[in-house]
């Protein structure tokens, strides 16, 4: 059985799910991990989340697809903004997480520790505490950028 497409819940929480990478799954296939979501009592869809290891790959190929092109590809501020959404979204606290985004990037794991150093900076110094200077002097680039 696979889950009714035409069930409202289901085209409610396919968006959703289709963001954090999951899989929706009939409620009778579920497994120990999946997550059964009921509506009004009854059954209605199960969620199957995705592997840690899998939903970084996921989330990079979100913004690979929002940006319209291959993440490398972006100039340094748009990378800037990646990490920091990457950051938010926990990517760096998964193993591995700085080398897989530098990849990603076509950066070095250096600069994607720069990029963190500096979005760290400016948000301890608040708004309109010394702006991007401020940040290079604190992220030890000079004003470079770190790359």
């Amino acid at each position: 059985m696979t889950p009714p497409a035409d069930e409202p819940f289901v085209t409610a929480v396919k968006p959703l799910v289709d963001a954090i990478g999951g899989e929706l799954i009939a409620p009778d296939r579920a497994q120990g991990d999946d997550v059964v979501l009921s509506w009004e009592g009854r059954a209605v869809v199960a969620v199957r989340l995705p592997h840690l290891s899998d939903s970084l790959d996921h989330i990079l190929a979100e913004l690979r697809r929002r940006h319209g092109v291959p993440l490398r590809d972006l100039d340094r501020r748009t990378k800037q903004s990646v990490v920091r959404v990457l950051e938010q979204r926990g990517a760096f606290s998964m193993r591995h997480g700085v080398e897989t985004v530098a990849t990603a990037l076509g950066v070095s794991r250096f600069t994607v520790y720069n990029y963190l150093n500096r979005e760290n900076a400016e948000r301890a110094a608040g708004p309109g505490a010394g702006g991007a200077d401020a940040a290079d002097e604190a992220a030890g680039t000079g004003g470079t950028g770190g790359a």
